[in-house]
């Protein structure tokens, strides 16, 4: 058995809810990690995600490379997400239960990394449980104890652009590579993932409904997905 919580990064966006009603119809509730800019341009689709039973946590305001801020800058623009997130569960009418957190490029802030850890711990920012995960190097990393939300398998799907000589194929290969270099084969019986997607316009362009694609492979390959459970 395969066990995954799906998690989606860069919400909101304008295929937003198409993904959330894809989802919808296979029974999963995902984690979408919204920056507070597309939430502010695509405010009715994270409205319509709230409104439809996902959890949406913060993944900044601007998405930057937080090893390149200052604590200060770091923590404003975290703050600053917190503001939008606030005032969008608020207007879809939805109990905000959990404040998850990842940061963009799972970025830690280098240097001041344990500074903003502290941060998330003070400021009651949630775990996801991660107690499943079966790997070694997961604790080698410390990653048991960080606050935020890592992965522990990225389709990389945000690379396909025109020009960039990534493309569908791939994904593919990452999907079905049994000894990956970074991270845990994602159809290795046993394991247990925290899935990596995002929500890019620009994918849907090249490769339409390239969640459903995805997913879809992965139900068939009898990959269960567990809701999305904090520590």
């Amino acid at each position: 058995m395969i066990n995954a919580v799906l998690t989606i990064d860069d919400v909101a966006s304008a295929n937003t809810p198409a993904i959330v009603d894809y989802l919808n119809s296979n029974g999963i509730t995902a984690l979408l990690f919204a920056v507070g800019e597309n939430v502010e341009k695509y405010y009715d689709n994270a409205i319509y995600a709230l409104k439809n039973g996902m959890i949406l946590g913060n993944h900044s305001y601007s998405h930057p490379a937080f090893s390149k801020l200052s604590v200060e800058e770091a923590v404003e623009d975290i703050e600053k997400n917190e503001v939008v997130l606030d005032r969008l569960y608020k207007d879809a009418g939805v109990e905000r239960k959990y404040r998850p957190f990842r940061f963009p490029y799972g970025d830690k802030g280098g240097a001041n990394k344990d500074a903003l850890q502290a941060f998330l711990r003070d400021k009651g920012f949630n775990k996801l449980k991660d107690t499943q995960l079966p790997y070694a190097w997961w604790k080698e990393k410390g990653l048991d104890k960080d606050i935020d939300t890592l992965w522990t398998f990225d389709f990389a799907e945000y690379n396909i652009r025109q020009g960039s000589g990534f493309t569908e194929d791939d994904v593919w290969k990452r999907i079905n590579n049994m000894d990956p270099a970074y991270g845990a084969a994602l159809l290795k019986e046993g394991n247990s993932h925290f899935l990596l997607l995002h929500a890019h316009d620009e994918t849907e362009e090249l490769v339409p409904k390239y969640y459903k694609k995805f997913i879809d492979y992965l139900i068939e390959k009898g990959v269960l997905f567990s809701k999305p459970e904090f520590i």
